[in-house]
């Protein structure tokens, strides 16, 4: 018997009940819709953080305080934020030429969430300690007002710089500049607004205030040391060396001769974007795992579905086999009903789950302000029409081997 014939013969049994069909395929098409737009958001987001990074320059340097992480579930992650092994000792030892020759800048950091008011206004926006090196590293020019200076810096000034929705939420249409801001009691004299920046890797500017590093550090977070050091090597070629020199002259402050003792470690452009690929992979394909649970609902389905197929046509499969039609025959037959059923969810998914994805770029783009680019998973959508037609060969098997093993004659009398 002709592959063909086995094909249109699925094709009719499948025909013969629509609704059946259509809500049998309906697990297989939820499964690959949510593979193939947890995929792509996933792509896209590693895709607009990689972007960002590369924005700072291939000569950036990150010193962060604690050990460093080994994956994205590492208890170091949020033991590093508590860490305060890098204070204003290992600051000045670093600017030292002596220590790190081929330096061009270092920018001490800080950060936290801390709730602001202005007013009967509250809100809490990120707090960023910084020194005024950050317009350079991050492009940021005020809109209205000046940045603060090196003078504020060491005065501790009680000035900051606030991005355009803080503005909005604690002055609305009001002009900001002079005015003075309350955290922690203190207050704080805006000197500048910043114009609609956005999220910059981990920093949303329109959300945050700025405002010199020795002042967060005293007036708002009560700390003495630095939850970040942001450096720039003179060149890119420069980066191994003085990565080298920033370990050697840490470790000599610390009293480190085993670098697995690191209570700090040193992060390039090309390690972040490492880190990042495998942090966000990783959590994709988590959250793609457990979408595939649906595939494997959707399988069961199917199963159970070519069960009470194969039941109701026993008469088909007694004359089929009265016919001539052998057990291998009625095997492929009901197989590529199985497959025919996954692989159309899988087809189905696919465009829902692309449709999905791009119209969250929209959104994200719109409402959000992200530059989110639209990106689609290639790969997961082969790997997903390749699953969804295993689906139907696996949880078809079953089903298909029981309807080709019915007796001829016990068919032909089943009412």
């Amino acid at each position: 018997m002709k592959i063909t014939y086995s094909i249109r013969t699925a094709t009719r049994g499948l025909l013969a009940h629509k609704s059946r069909t259509a809500l049998t395929i309906l697990g297989i098409v939820i499964g690959i819709t949510a593979i193939i737009l947890i995929a792509s958001i996933g792509k896209a987001a590693q895709n607009l953080i990689l972007g960002q990074l590369q924005t700072l320059g291939t000569n950036v340097i990150v010193v962060v305080p604690g050990k460093e992480p080994k994956g994205p579930t590492d208890p170091a992650i949020t033991a590093s934020m508590l860490s305060d092994s890098i204070k204003t000792r290992e600051l000045k030892a670093i600017q030292n030429k002596s220590n790190v020759p081929k330096l061009s800048k270092v920018m001490p950091v800080v950060f936290g969430t801390e709730s602001v008011s202005y007013g009967g206004e509250t809100f809490r926006p990120m707090i960023l300690g910084a020194s005024e090196l950050i317009t350079d590293i991050f492009n940021l020019t005020p809109e209205s007002g000046t940045f603060f200076t090196d003078e504020d810096i060491t005065s501790k000034s009680r000035v900051a710089v606030i991005g355009v929705d803080v503005k909005k939420e604690l002055f609305g249409q009001s002009n900001a500049i002079g005015e003075k801001i309350r955290i922690k009691n203190q207050n704080l004299k805006i000197i500048g607004v910043l114009p609609p920046k956005g999220q910059v890797l981990f920093f949303n500017f329109d959300k945050t205030i700025i405002m010199p590093y020795s002042s967060a550090q005293q007036y708002v977070f009560g700390i003495k040391h630095f939850n970040r050091l942001i450096i720039q090597a003179e060149t890119e070629h420069d980066v191994p060396q003085t990565v080298r020199d920033v370990e050697d002259t840490l470790r000599a402050l610390h009293n480190i001769t085993d670098p697995e003792e690191d209570d700090f470690f040193v992060a390039t452009q090309e390690g972040l974007s490492e880190m990042l690929a495998t942090v966000t992979g990783t959590l994709t394909l988590f959250l793609v795992s457990v979408a595939a649970i649906a595939l494997i609902v959707g399988g069961i389905g199917i199963m159970n579905i070519m069960l009470v197929s194969a039941t109701e046509r026993r008469k088909e499969i007694g004359l089929r086999k009265a016919l001539g039609a052998t057990k291998k025959h009625i095997l492929i037959q009901f197989l590529i009903e199985s497959i025919t059923l996954t692989g159309i969810g899988g087809i189905i998914g696919i465009a829902f789950g692309t449709l999905l994805a791009f119209a969250s770029s929209i959104a994200l783009t719109f409402f959000m302000g992200i530059p989110w680019s639209f990106s689609f998973p290639l790969g997961a959508a082969a790997i997903g029409f390749l699953v969804s037609v295993l689906v139907g060969l696996i949880f078809g098997i079953y089903p298909a081997r029981k309807a080709s093993l019915k007796s001829p004659i016990e068919a032909m009398m089943y009412e």
